[in-house]
């Protein structure tokens, strides 16, 4: 009986906060949606374990004591990041029970790489639905994602996460232009610019041993997926992982140079967010593309 005592009564601090909200043990109820007697009677015991009074009543007003004041202010805060948590990471009654939510800042690779194969993904899990949203903003606790796919951004909430796929670069073009031709072809062919990912012509050509004045500056385009067709029925070059360009390699569209081939440095990771609706799923998911990517980085290096 003494444990019990001691025991802290959580239902009655939640029933009193309630009241300090509200101002009164009547409205408390409303928003509670029970009995004003009810109320009461948490309030008692709430009272009856602190030993003072938490509430007095001013007319049909219930204010708080300096006990009660203090005792709100240190709780409040807390206790709604609980209840908020909570919420966030409820899995019974859900809705999207066989759906997920994939998040990534590497668009072309989503584009060129991901989505393609995401059928194999889904036929995989007995029907899994796979929504992908793409933005190059750092992801917070409140954005609705199951998994984040991502090279450079970093998250801060608590998460499983893989390495899926160390970054290769290539240079690429038309074989209509390229077929045959050596490394000294960039001295001459324009190569594309890529304002999305201005790191990596300077990280390849320092590879390569070249500086920016021994090639030809080409067309800028926002991002690889973007440029993909113009290096396809252009005579100009592109500098791009090699992961999203490999099935375009693979079926004769595209061309590596010889010998263009270097480590851009970066790393893919997968993060599968403690909070997700469907976390062993979101694991599930980790897995399988860290063994897709595998798979295409074994097939690169053959």
């Amino acid at each position: 009986m003494a444990a019990e005592q001691d025991q802290v009564p959580l239902n009655a601090i939640r029933v009193f906060l309630t009241i300090a909200r509200e101002g009164s043990v009547t409205r408390a109820a409303a928003a509670l949606g029970t009995t004003q007697s009810s109320v009461s009677r948490y309030l008692a015991v709430l009272q009856d374990y602190f030993g003072t009074d938490l509430v007095e009543r001013r007319g049909r007003r219930s204010e708080l004591t300096e006990f009660g004041r203090l005792f709100v202010n240190t709780i409040a805060e807390p206790l709604d990041t609980v209840c908020f948590t909570a919420t966030r990471m409820r899995r019974r009654n859900r809705p999207d029970a066989n759906r997920i939510v994939v998040r990534t800042s590497l668009s072309t690779f989503a584009h060129s790489f991901l989505i393609p194969n995401l059928q194999a993904f889904s036929a995989e899990t007995g029907g899994v639905i796979v929504d992908v949203i793409s933005s190059l903003s750092p992801p917070t606790s409140s954005d609705n994602f199951d998994i984040l796919i991502t090279r450079d951004l970093s998250i801060i909430e608590p998460a499983d996460d893989w390495e899926i796929y160390n970054e290769e670069l290539v240079c690429v073009g038309s074989p209509n232009h390229v077929a045959g031709k050596s490394l000294s072809i960039v001295r001459s062919m324009p190569i594309l610019n890529i304002t999305s990912r201005p790191d990596i012509l300077p990280t390849w050509l320092r590879a390569m041993n070249l500086a920016a004045k021994d090639i030809k500056s080409g067309a800028r385009y926002d991002h690889n997926y973007l440029a993909l067709p113009a290096v396809i029925t252009g005579k100009c070059l592109l500098v791009a992982p090699e992961i999203i360009v490999s099935d375009l390699v693979r079926g004769g569209v595209l061309q590596v140079i010889p010998g263009s081939r270097t480590s851009s440095g970066m790393q893919y990771r997968a993060y599968a967010v403690d909070r997700s609706n469907n976390p062993e799923v979101a694991r599930a998911f980790c897995r399988w593309v860290a063994r897709l990517c595998k798979k295409a980085a074994i097939s690169e290096a053959a």
